[in-house]
């Protein structure tokens, strides 16, 4: 299977994220780098295109709840457009729903609009991460969002508690070899 692409724009306090294929942990690092920057800048709208998004594994769905996250403390408004019933309910099921507001293409603001249809929106800047990400990056990225995923909801809690305990011994083995 084809691995996911995620493609970021943005301009003037606003971000559009466009989802193309079955999103999983090998394409969040661009997505996770957004979400580190974010923690310290100031926009306004954030919007994730997933009209092309078929699918999406748990550390996916973790760093868009980073995003989530973010977004409400500064009272920023993320739009997650034209989600699929099946993605809906893998978002629903790990209860995060709560952190977007969903909507359709259609209802994007003309600008943006354009974006989506001409592929003309302004790119971010490329993002820092090699193409496949070291193990270790990889191994963070996945505790980050497995415990964003068990803040947000208690019921993640028991879903994801041994994930983030083996990632978490994982992290240790590779940062202090020598250690058991």
């Amino acid at each position: 299977m084809k691995k996911a692409e995620v493609l970021i724009s943005g301009s003037n306090g606003v971000y559009l994220i466009k989802v193309l294929g079955r999103a999983t942990f090998e394409c969040t690092p661009p997505l996770r780098s957004l979400a580190k920057t974010l923690e310290t800048e100031t926009f306004t709208k954030l919007y994730i295109d997933m009209k092309e998004c078929t699918g999406m594994d748990s550390t996916f769905m973790g760093i868009l709840a980073m995003l989530g996250l973010r977004s409400r403390k500064i009272s920023a408004q993320m739009f997650m457009l034209s989600c699929t019933d099946s993605n809906l309910g893998l978002l629903n099921g790990l209860g995060l729903k709560k952190l977007f507001s969903f909507a359709q293409e259609s209802d994007l603001p003309p600008e943006i609009l354009k974006w989506t249809l001409s592929g003309a929106a302004p790119e971010v800047p490329p993002v820092p991460v090699a193409a496949d990400a070291d193990k270790i990056t990889n191994a963070k990225t996945v505790l980050e969002a497995h415990q964003t995923l068990m803040n947000v909801d208690q019921g993640n809690v028991k879903k994801f508690e041994r994930v983030v305990d083996m990632v978490q011994k994982d992290i240790e083995k590779m940062e202090d070899p020598g250690k058991k």
